[in-house]
C-alpha cells in the first residue's frame, strides 16, 4: 500500500484535482441552468411552467451514463450527419455539458422548492411598495430562498462529485479513470480501489461536514 501510494499518489492527486475541476464547473453552470428552469416553474404562466417540467423531467429520466455517451459522441455525429459539420468534443467539455444539465435539473428544482418556501406576503408587500416583479424576486425573495437552498445546493455538490466516476466512459482523467490506469500497470486493484475509496470519503466527509456547519449556522441565524 505504501509503495502504491508513493509511486501513484501524485498522479491520483492530480486526478482528484481535475475531478473537484469539474465538479465546481459543472455545480456552476448548473445554478445558472437551474435558475433559469427553477424561475421559469415558478412563473404564473402555463407554457413556462411546461417547459421547465419537461426539461426537468426528461433529464432526470435519462441515465447519466446514456448522457454522457449523447453528449460526446451523438452530438458530433448529428451535426455531420445533417449540417455535414465536423468537430468532435473533448471529453473535459463532454462531462461539463452532461453533468451541468444533470445537477441543472435538480437544481431546479431546489431552487423552485426554496422559492415557493418563502411566504408569498413578502412578494405581494414587495409589489404593494411599487417595485416590479424581477426587482421585488431578486431584492426579497431570492435572499431569503438562498438561506434555505444553501444546504441543499452543497449535498448536490456532494452528488455531482460523485457522479463524475461515471464520466470515465469517455475517457475523462478524473480519479476513477486515472485509477483503471494505474491498475492495469500494477495489477492489484484491491489496493488501489481502497486508495480511491479513502480519497473521495476524505472529500465528501469534509464536503458534509461543512453543509451540516452552514445548515446549524443558518437555523441559528434564523432565530
Amino acid at each position: 500500500m505504501t509503495g502504491l501510494i508513493t509511486e501513484y499518489g501524485k498522479l491520483l492527486l492530480e486526478a482528484m484535482g481535475q475531478t473537484l475541476i469539474m465538479a465546481l464547473y459543472s455545480l456552476l453552470f448548473a445554478c445558472i441552468v437551474g435558475l433559469f428552469f427553477g424561475m421559469l416553474s415558478v412563473l404564473k404562466n402555463k407554457p413556462c411552467n411546461w417547459i421547465a417540467q419537461i426539461f426537468v423531467d426528461v433529464i432526470r429520466g435519462v441515465p447519466m451514463i446514456v448522457l454522457a455517451f449523447f453528449v460526446y459522441f451523438g452530438i458530433p455525429y448529428a451535426f455531420k450527419s445533417i449540417f455535414d459539420i465536423r468537430f468532435t468534443i473533448e471529453p473535459l467539455q463532454a462531462g461539463i455539458i452532461c453533468l451541468s444539465l444533470n445537477c441543472g435539473a435538480y437544481m431546479a428544482e431546489i431552487i423552485r422548492a426554496g422559492i415557493q418556501s418563502v411566504d408569498i406576503g413578502q412578494m405581494e408587500a414587495a409589489r404593494s411598495l411599487g417595485l416590479t416583479y424581477w426587482k421585488s424576486m431578486r431584492k426579497i425573495v431570492l435572499p431569503q430562498a438562498i438561506k434555505t437552498m444553501i444546504p441543499s445546493i452543497i449535498n448536490q455538490f456532494i452528488i455531482t462529485l460523485k457522479d463524475t466516476s461515471i464520466l470515465s466512459v469517455i475517457g475523462f482523467p478524473e480519479l476513477v479513470n486515472t485509477a483503471k490506469s494505474v491498475i492495469s500497470i500494477t495489477h492489484d486493484s484491491f489496493k488501489v480501489w481502497i486508495i480511491v475509496g479513502v480519497m473521495y470519503l476524505i472529500v465528501i466527509t469534509i464536503l458534509s461536514k461543512v453543509a451540516k456547519i452552514l445548515e446549524r449556522k443558518l437555523n441559528h441565524d434564523e432565530k
